[in-house]
């Protein structure tokens, strides 16, 4: 039996956005270009770190908790490793929070990714994970997420699909959002798109 493809949390997100970028980071490694986006998020997460050591817990919706910041998780059976931005754990649960350096609001790669830690924290903890929160700096908006079966669902079928791209190294689809693309640090891969 062949051994498993070990992914990141990270590329759960990633797939969702654009499934080329996982293909770009493991079948064709290539010098990406990061994006202001990408450095300006590194920079603004090490900001928020400080401050939300002070956030009462009340803005999550919870009495009590304890948190742990850039919580790394990892499990050899699902082949999936992160490294989460903030773990809350309490006694009415284990909640997952992402922080998002966007003034937009919560999109499905956002829910994917929540999703994977979700799964790594069940795994580890031997508890459900129903909620999380996405954490949208710029907004300073706490936002709830539900993390039902079935986006867990997808996201086991994901690390499924971006294994099989990754073995047959097969290149997928692009994005049906070709806006995504102007920014993207792959650009200069996908002569199709442009």
């Amino acid at each position: 039996m062949s051994r498993q493809i070990e992914l990141r949390v990270h590329d759960l997100k990633q797939w969702a956005y654009c499934p080329r970028v996982v293909f770009y980071n493991y079948v064709m490694p290539v010098d990406a270009q990061p994006t202001y986006k990408m450095r300006h998020g590194h920079s603004a997460e090490e900001a928020f770190d400080r401050l939300e050591k002070r956030r009462r817990l009340s803005e999550f919706g919870l009495k009590d908790g304890t948190r742990r910041f850039h919580y790394w998780c990892a499990s050899e059976k699902l082949g999936l490793s992160g490294k989460l931005d903030l773990l809350i754990e309490s006694d009415s649960g284990l909640f997952p929070v992402d922080f998002k350096e966007t003034e937009q609001t919560v999109h499905r790669n956002h829910i994917m990714q929540l999703c994977g830690y979700a799964l790594l924290l069940e795994e580890r903890f031997e508890r459900k994970v129903e909620r999380g929160f996405v954490f949208l700096i710029p907004r300073d908006e706490v936002v709830p997420v539900e993390l039902t079966e079935e986006r867990k669902e997808e996201a086991r079928a994901a690390l499924d699909s971006m294994r099989n791209s990754i073995q047959q190294q097969r290149t997928p689809e692009p994005t049906d959002m070709v806006a995504r693309c102007t920014d993207c640090e792959y650009r200069n891969y996908c002569a199709d798109v442009f």
